[in-house]
């Protein structure tokens, strides 16, 4: 197991965090996922390290691209539905 972490972008609060730690405990071989609204970044462990990629993707997904991509007013969106289904949503 490795531990990554990634910057991104559109992060706003507890609801954008509770989305992002929910689906990407959902993903195959990534674990102890932990998001910091503070800094922009989330943490987690991984068994191969290609998985960093499928994260960076699913992140993207979200609405919540990494700092160095590119952040469209599509993606600016996808992060405000994400927020609203994380604050609906139980942890």
């Amino acid at each position: 197991m490795k531990t990554f972490a990634l910057n991104i972008q559109n992060l706003k609060c507890h609801g954008c965090a509770n989305t992002i730690t929910n689906q990407l405990s959902k993903l195959k071989g990534v674990s102890n996922v932990e998001v910091h609204n503070d800094t922009e970044e989330v943490m987690f462990s991984a068994e191969q390290p290609e998985q960093e990629l499928v994260v960076k993707q699913k992140l993207a997904q979200l609405g919540y691209p990494a700092i160095d991509d590119p952040n469209s007013l599509s993606q600016k969106a996808k992060s405000f539905v994400s927020c609203a289904v994380g604050r609906m949503s139980k942890s």
